[in-house]
């Protein structure tokens, strides 16, 4: 299928600066004469191919991954063809560059790394002007996606104020298909409690502890309805919101929108599919299992409800049964009925004072209850790791678990890599190769005793994310619905290699994240309209063809000037 003819009424150096339209060297004669360029280009016509090798030999001279993701920056703010058809061309290398470890360390540093801003800052004193600025910025647009962030809950890295959520747009539309004009990164600036930040003379944020409560309930409510009111078919995707607010958010407006939470939802729905590909391999089922939960925040208790509902919905057990599969562990210990100060959505899985008796100090019922204890005496077959407490999964907490079961299924979760709970080479190592494992970063093979490679699959949320995006845009769904979630992470295990070889890896390849995630898109769409959910009319036999049609692909279309065109 040829690009479509695109009618641009920018020229001269508006169209050489607005990187939708750029294609520097690559403008035709014809193009270049239309748009007023040929006195501003060098003679030579270079096609997308010359200009990926260029830009890629550039990269290469960059000797850090913060230089390198620095680069690419600067690349998509001035070509996003060049930008996203290079990405596509070198995958698995660059992606842990614009994206998971880098990134975060690119937010941690983002005010002194600034040069060009990028989506819509929302700030809160300037909240009387929301819907204005909010008009500004997508005026004239169609707006399939909106990615939104209030940055208390970065990567790992905490509290980073006004750190921009670019990143996890740009792999909407590389990984995703979805249309980057059609996208648009929200910065929610509420302030920030991090010191670092506060005395900093080059933060580019308000420098102000972070508003709470009804202020704060108030300015992200004004954001959502401005969304609901202007783009009522856009997905609103919630990143990187502390624990006090992400499940709260989400739960507020799912069943009035669109609303999707990665650090819940996503995490959850891929750590579904690698735990259902990895019983797969063990021939049990969801309801069969044991799962710890070491790390109870915004992942640890997004991954436990996906993992719940998804037992009830497959396996018929009723919610309540199914929430007694689980053992929720915090900095506290393991979550009983003593422990001060639970937060109220964690009630529902908190353990029975009676069952731990024997834990528990002479008349003192808040003794911590630690991790090796919940794996001797419960004998998990799951054990799940998002506390980012590096090193938490002990050589005698792993040989334990092995005790206990024939293949545990060790998912230290964590990121970045340098704070994940069990190396997965020692986990493999201690259980002599029966672990079934994944990670939350990209890990080198580790070794079997018969000296075979394990790839170690990397549960990484962009295997899914993308894709349960993309099927709610194309099927305009009302809601994103714990059915289409789960309608997305069966489609993704099923595809699993370790289905066909045991001893492979537990989730497919991630150069193969594209296709992946078309895969998943077609199964959420299709749920979509089964459930009635979709604002589309079509036939579920008819999505696969309709979803190919609206997939956006990095390629130089052929450009006609027109004052009345897109700009």
């Amino acid at each position: 299928m040829f690009p479509p003819i695109s009618r641009v009424a920018l020229r001269g150096e508006a169209i050489l600066t607005q990187p939708r339209f750029n294609k520097g060297t690559a403008f035709t004669a014809a193009e270049r004469k239309a748009f007023g360029l040929t006195g501003k280009l060098p003679y030579r016509i270079n096609s997308l191919d010359e200009q990926c090798q260029r830009a890629y030999d550039q990269l290469q001279s960059q000797t850090t991954d913060i230089g390198k993701n620095s680069f690419l920056q600067s690349m998509k703010d001035q070509n996003w063809v060049l930008f996203y058809s290079l990405l596509t061309r070198h995958l698995r290398e660059l992606i842990p560059i614009i994206y998971t470890p880098t990134e975060a360390d690119a937010i941690a540093n983002y005010s002194h790394l600034f040069r060009r801003s990028e989506g819509l800052y929302l700030t809160f004193p300037n909240r009387d002007s929301m819907e204005e600025d909010f008009l500004e910025a997508t005026k004239g647009k169609s707006v399939d996606l909106f990615v939104s962030s209030d940055a208390e809950a970065i990567l790992g890295i905490g509290d980073q104020g006004v750190g921009i959520s670019a990143a996890k747009s740009v792999i909407y539309s590389l990984i995703g298909g979805i249309d980057p004009s059609k996208a648009v990164a929200v910065t929610l600036d509420v302030g920030t409690n991090n010191e670092n930040l506060l005395n900093d003379p080059l933060y580019v944020g308000w420098p102000h502890e972070r508003i709470r409560g009804k202020e704060y309930d108030d300015f992200v409510d004004k954001f959502v309805q401005l969304v609901r009111k202007h783009f009522p078919h856009s997905l609103l995707h919630f990143e990187d919101y502390g624990v006090t607010n992400a499940q709260r958010l989400l739960q507020r407006y799912r069943e009035t929108h669109a609303v999707f939470n990665d650090d819940i939802q996503g995490t959850g729905a891929v750590t579904l599919s690698t735990l259902m590909a990895a019983i797969g391999v063990t021939k049990s089922k969801l309801c069969d299992q044991r799962i710890i939960i070491y790390g109870a925040g915004s992942a640890g208790l997004g991954i436990t409800k996906q993992l719940r509902d998804a037992m009830a919905s497959i396996d018929n057990v009723p919610v309540e049964e199914a929430n007694e599969k689980f053992w929720l562990i915090d900095k506290h210990g393991l979550i009983t009925e003593s422990l001060p100060d639970v937060r109220e959505d964690l009630k529902e899985f908190v353990r029975k004072d009676s069952e731990w008796k024997e834990f528990q100090s002479q008349g003192d019922s808040n003794s911590e209850i630690k991790l090796l204890d919940v794996v001797k005496k419960i004998k998990p077959t799951v054990i799940i790791g998002t506390s980012t407490h590096a090193g938490g999964f002990t050589r005698e907490v792993v040989e334990a678990m092995a005790e206990g079961c024939d293949r545990p299924i060790i998912f230290p979760l964590s990121n970045p890599s340098r704070l994940v709970e069990v190396d997965p080479k020692d986990a493999n190592d201690w259980t002599k190769g029966k672990a079934l494992l994944a990670t939350g970063s990209p890990f080198p093979p580790a070794k079997m005793p018969n000296g075979k490679d394990y790839i170690i699959a990397e549960c990484n949320n962009a295997l899914i994310y993308p894709g349960l995006g993309f099927g709610a845009v194309i099927s305009q769904s009302r809601q994103m619905t714990d059915t289409m979630i789960i309608a997305g992470a069966r489609r993704l295990a099923s595809l699993s290699p370790a289905l066909k070889d045991p001893d492979d890896a537990l989730l497919p390849d991630f150069g193969d994240a594209p296709s992946i995630n078309f895969e998943v898109a077609v199964a959420v769409a299709e749920q979509a309209i089964e459930e009635g959910s979709a604002g589309v009319d079509w036939k579920k036999e008819e999505v696969r063809e309709k979803a190919k049609a609206k997939l956006w692909q990095p390629v130089y279309g052929e450009y006609v000037y027109d004052e009345n065109g897109d700009r």
